[in-house]
């Protein structure tokens, strides 16, 4: 073989699990190529539709149950509900593979995923989601963090049909203006909110952990867009962040979520890396 013949490796093969306004989009963007990358499997909850969408695409690939994923990929993109996360995922850390997870909460109640991913050789990789400044935080993380504290804000649309407002008895329909609606702890969040605050546990994941990271939960029939601000006191820096994110075609998820997952996986593939 010619010594300047270069081998290309061959593209990582993606699953998308569940097939919603993140999934889509997803999907959307491997189609139309991202290099380094091909997307050959999607398990949906209504196969019907999904496979009647997918037949669109470019290159059509199989609709099937999460169960086959494992065996027709390298990497999964979980966007699915929370409680399907540890079947999405298990399988592939199983196999010392990739799972990039967006449903960040159910992650603290499974930290059995995090030790078998290290038993095999897997990595859970979770994006920045709708949220910013996880780089500054992570590497405050590195010296002492005294304290982080996460207000979310969204319209009453986005919260419904949330645990912990059924649970009390929260109904959000009359209110006139913004409303506190949930003050504890990140991991009381995830729990209570588990389609609406993945980015209070993926802040918790990158700095000082879900018990000690505050949260607040605002419902604002004002509001248009899903609001987030971080500030962080630590021993290297003290900063604040804020982000005012588009709602995708799901009220519960912002348009950039899909789109931090894009750039998540050119990262993972790219050249040149930027960033922590």
């Amino acid at each position: 073989m010619n010594a300047m013949t270069q081998i290309r490796p061959r593209p990582l093969r993606v699953a998308i699990a569940g097939y919603g306004a993140v999934g889509h989009r997803v999907a959307q963007a491997l189609d139309d190529g991202l290099p380094g990358y091909e997307l050959t499997a999607i398990a949906a909850r209504d196969k019907p539709r999904a496979a009647r969408d997918v037949a669109g695409l470019r290159y059509p690939v199989p609709v099937v149950d999460i169960a086959e994923l494992e065996g027709l990929a390298d990497l999964v993109v979980e966007a699915a509900p929370a409680a399907l996360l540890a079947e999405i995922a298990s399988p592939f850390l199983a196999a010392g593979k990739r799972a990039v997870v967006l449903s960040a909460g159910a992650l603290l109640e499974q930290e059995a995923l995090v030790e078998l991913a290290r038993q095999h050789g897997g990595q859970i990789i979770v994006p920045s989601g709708a949220l910013l400044g996880l780089d500054a935080v992570a590497a405050a993380a590195q010296g002492e963090i005294h304290s982080v504290r996460l207000v979310t804000a969204k319209p009453v649309k986005g919260l419904l049909g949330a645990p912990y407002l059924e649970r009390n008895g929260i109904d959000l329909t009359g209110i006139a203006g913004a409303t506190r609606i949930f003050q504890g702890s990140a991991r009381q969040a995830a729990l209570g909110f588990p389609a609406n605050v993945n980015v209070a546990a993926a802040l918790s994941l990158a700095g000082i952990g879900p018990d000690r990271t505050m949260v607040e939960i605002w419902a604002d029939p004002a509001l248009t867009r899903n609001t987030h601000s971080i500030s962080v006191e630590a021993d290297s820096a003290r900063f604040s962040m804020s982000i005012e994110g588009v709602p995708s075609d799901n009220p519960k998820t912002g348009r950039i979520t899909a789109l931090s997952v894009i750039a998540c996986l050119r990262k993972l593939s790219g050249p040149l890396r930027v960033g922590t």
